[in-house]
């Protein structure tokens, strides 16, 4: 995929970085796998705001997705790749063999044409699903189960992909693309491949209405807020300093681990992931 820049012929196009969606073969989406998307402007179902800085946004509708690849044995044909607005990386229209029609998330590298299957014993190329326990070390893997038969749940982002480092008995050792290593079930089905549209981090909005399209409302900073409605309220003037940033409910930020260490996963996590540290 390549990079849409515009002239600077207005301040928001000026910073503007976009998609040139050259892999895009479709834009209508299927129909029978389509259905509405209810806006709800961060509001829980008793109509309470449970997230902030949410609403208005453009109108759009959801693609089914399917993460759990169960189709298992049956070979399927890619017809088409398509644009989703409810996710960063692309999805593939699958013409399956027994005239069923899915959509999953498109690896990288996949053409239309492409034929594609499921399962055990399912050869080792680009979009096919297998389970952990016979896919190679080495492998990148992604739309990666946490129990078998749930569905994928981690590495389903543009561009992202885990590796298979080593199989030891029920688990196979996983690196995300975080960098943290996991035990997960050998059993688990993962696919093969990265997911594709790599180069979704060099996008750049260019201006406040784009966010708003997408249903981002205006931040306020906490230092510019009164004390009573953050912590970091109050003071004369521009005066931020001398307190540690937190969020609005006063938990620390810019490095505070807030992970549970009780929690019962942490004893399959081999490796915590990469942290950034502050100079």
């Amino acid at each position: 995929m390549g990079e849409k820049k515009s002239c600077p012929v207005t301040p928001g196009s000026r910073f503007y970085r976009g998609q040139d969606f050259s892999e895009i073969t479709k834009k209508k989406s299927e129909k029978s796998l389509t259905k509405n998307l209810p806006g709800t402007g961060g509001r829980n179902s008793e109509g309470r705001r449970t997230a902030d800085h949410r609403g208005g946004q453009v109108r759009r509708k959801y693609r089914t997705i399917d993460l759990k690849r169960n189709k298992f044995g049956v070979k399927g044909k890619i017809k088409a790749v398509e644009y989703d607005p409810n996710r960063s990386a692309y999805i593939a229209l699958v013409f399956y063999e027994d005239g069923d029609k899915r959509y999953i998330i498109s690896p990288d590298g996949i053409e239309v044409g492409d034929v594609i299957q499921a399962g055990s014993e399912s050869p080792i190329s680009v979009g096919n699903s297998l389970p952990l326990s016979e896919i190679p070390p080495g492998t990148f893997i992604h739309n990666i189960e946490l129990e078998p038969g749930r569905g994928g749940a981690l590495a389903r982002g543009a561009g992202t992909g885990a590796q298979i480092l080593a199989i030891e008995g029920k688990h196979a050792h996983v690196k995300l693309p975080s960098g943290e290593v996991r035990l997960i079930l050998s059993t688990c089905s993962a696919t093969i491949g990265r997911v594709g549209n790599v180069s979704h981090d060099s996008i750049s909005d260019g201006k406040a209405g784009r966010s708003r399209w997408k249903g981002r409302r205006p931040r306020v900073r906490g230092v510019a807020m009164n004390p009573v409605d953050h912590p970091l309220g109050g003071g004369e003037g521009k005066a931020s300093g001398g307190r540690h940033p937190v969020s609005r409910t006063g938990v620390p930020a810019k490095g505070y681990r807030t992970r549970n260490p009780k929690k019962q996963s942490s004893k399959y996590i081999i490796k915590r992931r990469k942290v950034k540290r502050r100079k």
